[in-house]
């Protein structure tokens, strides 16, 4: 006998868990489909009862082959088909209802596919908007960054024009105040030059009138002497006497006049 390859059992497929849905309509269709079930369920047990029924009914009536006999087969017959009808209206009921229920777990589900939808677009356009916002107070705080660095460039830049144009102008001033101070030592030195110049012309001058004064001085002297000779030569024996007392007079007068000249002229320097 050929061995029979014993077939690999599968794995049974793990179902997609779908995500429970909720709504009023579906609510009401699952309300309406239960009770609709346990409808068919009590009209299928009564079919069923009349067709046993009917079944005995049937065989009861062959069995005696009487009027009454097959009077009540029919009649249990009729109930049973009345049953089976009945059974099978509230079956499509049945079907209806779990279509409804069906069709409101389609417009549930699609409702609630299209609220997670929005709500994931939502969430992309608000990280799409965070993302901009971010970006555009990014390029805004470097655009701010670089004004602000362009203009602590631009006070850089002024300041060092400004100590320079201060500096410049501190080096004229400078140069100014220098110029004129050498002006005025320059004018000082020409003026102790020209003073010590007239200063000794001055002397030069007085040394030279010195003689002409201690002549004219002596000139004078003599001329004052001159007539007390005269009277004293009138007077033979007191001659030598006043000759000999007079002679260290003109010496005491020439030796005291020689002195004041000498400070006239240190006074007129």
């Amino acid at each position: 006998m050929a061995k029979v390859k014993a077939k690999a059992k599968r794995s049974p497929v793990a179902k997609k868990k779908t995500a429970k849905v909720s709504s009023p309509a579906l609510s009401k269709a699952q309300a309406a489909l239960a009770k609709v079930e346990k409808e068919s369920a009590a009209a299928a047990k009564v079919a069923a009862a009349a067709k046993k029924k009917a079944a005995a009914a049937t065989k009861s009536a062959a069995k005696a082959k009487t009027a009454a006999a097959k009077k009540t087969a029919a009649s249990a017959k009729a109930a049973a088909k009345k049953a089976s009808a009945k059974a099978a209206s509230v079956a499509a009921k049945v079907r209806t209802a779990a279509a409804r229920v069906k069709a409101a777990e389609a417009v549930a589900k699609a409702a609630a596919k299209k609220a997670a939808d929005e709500a994931k677009a939502q969430a992309a356009l608000d990280k799409a908007v965070k993302a901009f916002a971010a970006n555009f107070k990014k390029k805004q705080a470097k655009a701010a960054a670089a004004k602000a660095a362009k203009e602590a460039k631009k006070a850089a830049a002024k300041a060092k024009a400004d100590a320079r144009k201060a500096a410049a102008k501190a080096k004229a001033e400078a140069k100014k105040l220098a110029a004129k101070k050498k002006l005025a030592e320059k004018k000082a030195a020409a003026k102790a030059k020209a003073a010590a110049k007239k200063a000794a012309a001055k002397a030069k001058a007085a040394k030279k009138k010195a003689p002409a004064k201690k002549a004219l001085a002596k000139k004078k002297v003599a001329a004052k002497k001159a007539p007390a000779k005269k009277a004293v030569a009138k007077k033979a024996p007191a001659k030598k006497k006043v000759a000999a007392k007079k002679a260290p007079a003109k010496k005491k007068v020439a030796a005291k006049k020689a002195p004041a000249k000498r400070k006239a002229a240190a006074k007129k320097r």
